[in-house]
């Protein structure tokens, strides 16, 4: 549960000695946060379709909302077609064979999951600033070299083809007053398990997007961004690889990473090659089968402390919603996916919410991320905020209850947090004799 902290006033007094000690430097200034969320799915869609309009209304605010208890979600990642998590295959270009259609007159936005494009212009009337990145699971399977929804690769032939697919969804979803921030060429490059799913090398990837998909953006969407790579820590090779082409380059605004193989601090590898290109963290799911504090203490340790440390400017959990039974897949989709929230016949919130709730709702978009030293068992991560607030999300990452201190301009706040609780530290960067104003802690 998500509860009140008792506030821990600064003071010029030095700690008890032997303390383990977070020193904070809002001098020294990393990266620009840009937003905090889900996936939407279109099995979360349909599944926040399911709710009464009252009840879907009430849920919304209290997802997006920016004031009171709201949590204050305020980043989304879409899939450009079928995901594993809804009810078919599909794309917005499927086409009988032998058809052709260079014109795009068959592109159809409403093949599936329809309550995606409702759903989020609802969200959008809460928080307009909700910042959208979207992937293709697979191309339309006439564009492969399998004629398959899973695995294959894109013909080069239809490359062109298939960048024109990404400006015609931008400007369909443009058309519904949504507007996609990024896109990035594949979900998951290396995943040809998937369902559905299509491979795409580096040296494929830097030459989609060099000859095709980078000019048909610019010149029909040029507000839209191409993330590249989207896939695991564990190949920092394969975007260093696409960047490494600099005609690939000029067009790529950032790289997008998961965690379910390799450590955070690929992230920070690659950077250290490309300075210019920004980076986010777009993927990490909670299984079924986790534990709740233990899918929290990994997560926040991992995917929100770990990123944010490693350069990204959002952090995005896989999956807005999920049902009781896990029933909303594809046939070979991923199965025990935990959403944010689980509706049915009531709605439960889980790991991934309260991880949200402990950053969406107080780092927001426009705040930096500022030094905070790095201190065992005690991951953590500081930002400043728009309205000149320091923000210090921590967790005890031991299994007894410690002690700790906070550390800025030489004024001290001591506090004390149980074995694996996460908490949220706020005060006001330009006097911190008044202590953090809000504390928030999940224990």
């Amino acid at each position: 549960m998500l509860q009140p902290l008792q506030p821990a006033a600064f003071s010029r007094s030095l700690p008890p000695e032997g303390l383990p000690t977070i020193d904070v430097d809002d001098s020294q200034i990393f990266q620009p946060i840009e937003g905090f969320g889900f996936a939407l799915t279109g099995g979360s869609a349909y599944l926040l379709g399911t709710l009464g309009a009252e009840d879907r209304a009430y849920l919304l605010q209290e997802l997006f909302g920016l004031t009171g208890d709201s949590v204050g979600l305020s980043c989304l990642r879409l899939s450009i077609g079928a995901s594993d998590l809804g009810w078919r295959d599909y794309t917005y270009w499927d086409l009988p064979p032998g058809t052709e259609d260079p014109d795009l007159a068959r592109f159809n936005l409403t093949a599936c999951d329809p309550e995606v494009v409702p759903t989020l212009q609802q969200i959008l009337s809460i928080n307009p600033t909700v910042k959208i990145i979207a992937s293709p699971w697979t191309a339309p399977p006439w564009m492969k070299t399998n004629d398959s929804f899973v695995a294959g690769s894109l013909k080069p032939e239809c490359y062109s083809a298939y960048a024109r697919y990404f400006v015609k969804y931008v400007e369909a979803m443009r058309g519904n007053g949504i507007h996609i921030s990024a896109v990035t060429p594949q979900n998951e490059p290396h995943n040809a398990k998937n369902e559905p799913s299509m491979v795409m090398t580096a040296t494929q990837q830097a030459a989609f997007i060099k000859g095709y998909l980078g000019p048909e953006l610019r010149n029909g969407a040029p507000g839209t961004e191409i993330l590249c790579w989207d896939h695991n820590c564990d190949e920092p090779e394969y975007p260093l690889t696409v960047l490494g082409d600099a005609e690939a380059r000029a067009y790529i605004g950032g790289v997008a990473w998961h965690l379910y193989n390799g450590t955070p601090d690929a992230m920070s590898k690659v950077r250290a090659h490309y300075p210019a290109q920004k980076v986010y963290f777009t993927e990490q799911w909670v299984s079924a089968h986790d534990d709740f504090m233990g899918a929290l203490r990994w997560h926040t340790k991992n995917v929100v402390v770990g990123s944010l440390r490693n350069w990204s400017r959002t952090v995005l959990e896989w999956n807005l919603a999920s049902d009781p039974e896990y029933a909303l897949h594809t046939p070979n989709g991923a199965v025990g996916a935990l959403g944010g929230i689980t509706i049915g016949a009531t709605i439960r919130r889980n790991p991934g919410y309260y991880l949200m709730a402990h950053s969406a709702r107080f780092i927001r978009p426009g705040s930096v991320r500022v030094h905070s030293s790095e201190v065992m068992q005690l991951p953590n991560v500081t930002c400043l905020t728009p309205d000149a607030r320091l923000v210090t999300l921590v967790m005890n990452d031991s299994d007894r209850a410690t002690r700790f201190c906070i550390r800025h301009k030489d004024a001290y706040a001591t506090l004390e947090l149980g074995a694996g609780a996460v908490a949220t530290l706020r005060w006001n960067a330009a006097a911190n004799e008044r202590g953090p104003a809000e504390a928030r802690e999940t224990v």
